[in-house]
């Protein structure tokens, strides 16, 4: 299930991040500055805790893009229908084995990555990712809906 939107997205960014341990914090701290000059009017803590943790899973469950170290896709596309924001990380790797039960795993502690998107209401997804020019599969996208309504704190 797609959650991209049809309409124009209010705002768009994209990045590549190396597949590495500090993936995840360098995501954190690029989200919070995009989100905050954006001047997106949810929790900007909440959506970049999201993908610190999306981005982290991929680089310690699947396989990135590129050679060696390789990297890890993230974008963030603020939608024009109540603000919401669409995060969306990309690896190399075509399927999610365990994504219904890693989605609706009880938090242990630390509480797992994604248990992070459903803490603070985001709606999870994921699908595999085609080649726009060939068609073929050449990895996933991981999702969360995060809805721009301030929620748990």
């Amino acid at each position: 299930m797609s959650l991209q939107h049809e309409e124009e997205p209010r705002s768009n960014w994209h990045t590549r991040l190396s597949a590495n341990e500090g993936a995840g914090s360098n995501a954190r701290l690029q989200v919070h500055t995009q989100l905050t000059e954006a001047r997106w009017p949810g929790n900007v803590d909440a959506a970049s805790r999201i993908a610190d943790k999306l981005v982290d899973n991929a680089v310690q469950h699947a396989k990135p893009y590129g050679p060696k170290e390789g990297w890890i896709e993230l974008r963030l596309t603020v939608l024009p229908i109540a603000e919401a924001l669409l995060i969306e990380v990309d690896d190399a790797t075509p399927e999610f084995a365990g994504f219904d039960d890693a989605v609706s795993a009880t938090p242990s502690s630390p509480p797992p990555g994604l248990w992070w998107a459903r803490y603070y209401q985001g709606t999870l997804s994921w699908e595999p990712k085609t080649d726009p020019t060939t068609g073929d599969i050449v990895g996933k996208t991981v999702a969360v809906l995060l809805p721009a309504a301030r929620g748990t704190e």
